[in-house]
């Protein structure tokens, strides 16, 4: 699971990182509402936003979401606790709210619980043509032919598919996979997407992943890949 943490505070957001990550979780920090606006939300499960920050503050950054249909689920974060200010949180579209100081344990129970909704919101598989991507038991079939991918190979597919006919970046592949800088990953990205490749499009089937010079990847059915 990768969640957001949209925290201004440098200090809190590094620990806060750091303890998600014990717990397993992949994390991807932004400093402030419009750092958070560059990063494609389709690429998180939850976002853990703070309330106060300088410039645009979380809940004007949440409702700006929500007025765009997106429904990511969001824990704010804030030092005001009156019950004003937490009806004001949940009306603007956070999920859940938690009152500064607060124990790590506690964000960790609220983390978990707000997941356990977007799995049960998941559908239990992925398909494109007869390629299928089972996200509970995490095998991966072609026509009916289990293939053999690597952990990176198969969060490279689950992202392919998850924006199946959509271009995904060479850096959204980096963040969401590496959790890393373009820059020091762009070779081995090579490597792993051409043995996906291999694996996925093998000889005498239809190719699925195509490069989108210039711009990306794309997985669609052959007939939707000039689209």
């Amino acid at each position: 699971m990768h969640i957001l943490l949209v925290e201004d505070d440098h200090k809190a957001a590094r620990l806060l990182a750091r303890g998600l990550e014990e717990e397993g979780y992949a994390v991807t920090v932004a400093h402030s509402a419009e750092e958070a606006s560059t990063h494609a939300l389709s690429r998180f499960d939850m976002v853990i936003l703070d309330w106060m920050m300088p410039g645009k503050d979380g809940v004007t950054l949440c409702a700006e979401w929500r007025d765009t249909g997106e429904t990511l689920p969001v824990l704010m974060l804030t030092a005001r606790d009156t019950v004003a200010d937490r009806i004001t949180g949940l009306n603007t579209g956070a999920d859940d709210y938690l009152t500064k100081p607060f124990v790590f344990d506690e964000l960790l129970a609220r983390v978990r619980a707000l997941l356990r909704r977007v799995e049960r919101a998941q559908p239990a598989a992925l398909q494109v043509g007869d390629l299928m991507l089972d996200l509970r038991s995490r095998v991966v079939a072609r026509a009916g032919a289990k293939l053999d991918l690597t952990p990176k190979e198969y969060a490279i597919l689950e992202l392919f598919m998850k924006n199946t006919g959509t271009v995904v970046s060479r850096q959204q592949l980096a963040e969401h996979v590496w959790h890393a800088d373009l820059i020091a990953i762009d070779n081995l990205m090579d490597v792993h997407i051409k043995n996906l490749r291999r694996k996925v499009d093998a000889p005498g089937q239809p190719a699925l992943i195509a490069t989108v010079r210039g711009r990306g990847f794309r997985l669609a059915l052959p007939e939707h890949q000039g689209a």
